[in-house]
């Protein structure tokens, strides 16, 4: 709530203690007030307490009704099934898909201490050896998500492997369709090559699908700095684990340091270089990574998308504020590195 305690769009406290009560009785032991953390075009989340304790709501964008981009049930079910394994992730409480009492299918989970790390100046309050430690944890918290077996958890149908990179490509060629406003030299010869030269994909697992520093929680914890969760399941499935790692690499990567909006955390003193997080999860996972300049290039093409869709967006007057108005410029560059990439495989 603000300073008059007026609630957060899109969370109505009393609906929400209604239910709770109903629900699961105790969870609530006073009336709620919630604040919104996170918003925009990913699925929104409150902190919420009761005076005494702290949960957090996790629901979809206000009047967005894309079921299959913010299935609430779908983001419970995979964090929940991960709760018995190494990776950490918050515990669930309750999934709620009456419309009635938010407005919106919504789940609650615990509220979990940490700090989402995305700017360089951020971790330079770690200082170097702390932000290495970190970033090395980061990769091997993937490859712990990666080494978990999804019929063991309850997974086995939670994708379809087959032919999953197949898909992505021509997933991302559509939004690049739906979004063309200008040329951009380049970005069909990377859509054609990507499409002609795709990789066989080792066995599949979980795939986060949007794995970067500023996804997780980190928190001192045992005289350590420990990753608490691993935040953000909405684009989960099962799939190939490469498709992670090499979002990674482009996170970490130079050529996202200069572009407005994006995280620049890469650029922390103390930060490994790309060269040394890939080897290490080739190390840990022993996954074959001869194919893997393939997946940067296309990582390097589906982020080009992703913001020429909003440089689209910006140019329809239908996003405003921020960086948009200058965050297109990039875009050319992520083309010729994803094609420099894709030549190199």
């Amino acid at each position: 709530m603000d300073d008059r305690g007026t609630p957060p769009p899109g969370l109505d406290p009393e609906r929400l203690r209604a239910h709770l009560d109903a629900e699961r009785p105790g969870l609530a032991a006073g009336p709620l007030t919630a604040r919104l953390i996170a918003g925009g075009r990913s699925n929104l989340t409150y902190e919420v307490t009761d005076g005494a304790r702290r949960f957090v709501v996790r629901r979809p964008p206000l009047g967005h009704v894309l079921p299959t981009a913010h299935d609430m049930a779908r983001e419970h079910r995979v964090v929940s099934a991960l709760a018995p394994t190494p990776v950490p992730v918050p515990r669930t409480e309750l999934l709620c898909t009456d419309t009635d009492v938010l407005g919106a299918p919504f789940y609650v989970m615990e509220y979990v201490e940490g700090t989402p790390y995305r700017t360089a100046e951020q971790l330079s309050a770690l200082g170097p050896d702390r932000t290495r430690a970190v970033v090395l944890q980061l990769v091997d918290t993937l490859v712990d998500l990666h080494a978990v077996d999804p019929e063991a958890v309850g997974l086995a149908d939670f994708g379809r492997p087959e032919g999953f990179l197949e898909r992505q490509v021509r997933r991302w060629g559509k939004q690049l369709d739906a979004s063309r406003s200008r040329d951009l030299p380049g970005v069909d010869e990377l859509r054609q090559g990507l499409a002609g030269r795709i990789p066989a994909s080792p066995a599949p697992t979980v795939v986060h699908g949007d794995y970067r520093l500023d996804n997780v929680l980190v928190a001192p914890e045992g005289g350590a700095d420990r990753i608490t969760a691993v935040l953000d399941w909405e684009m989960s499935t099962l799939g190939d684990p490469l498709t992670d790692l090499a979002l990674i690499a482009v996170y970490s990567g130079a050529e996202l340091a200069e572009i407005p909006g994006v995280a620049d955390a890469a650029g922390a003193e103390g930060f490994p270089g790309v060269e040394e997080l890939v080897a290490r999860y080739a190390d840990r996972s022993g996954r074959d990574l001869s194919d893997f300049d393939w997946y940067v290039s296309f990582a390097y093409f589906k982020l080009a998308v992703i913001l020429e869709g909003i440089h689209y967006r910006y140019t329809q007057g239908k996003t405003v504020g921020g960086d948009f108005a200058t965050i297109g410029e990039a875009v050319p560059g992520l083309v010729g590195a994803g094609l420099k990439r894709l030549a190199a495989d």
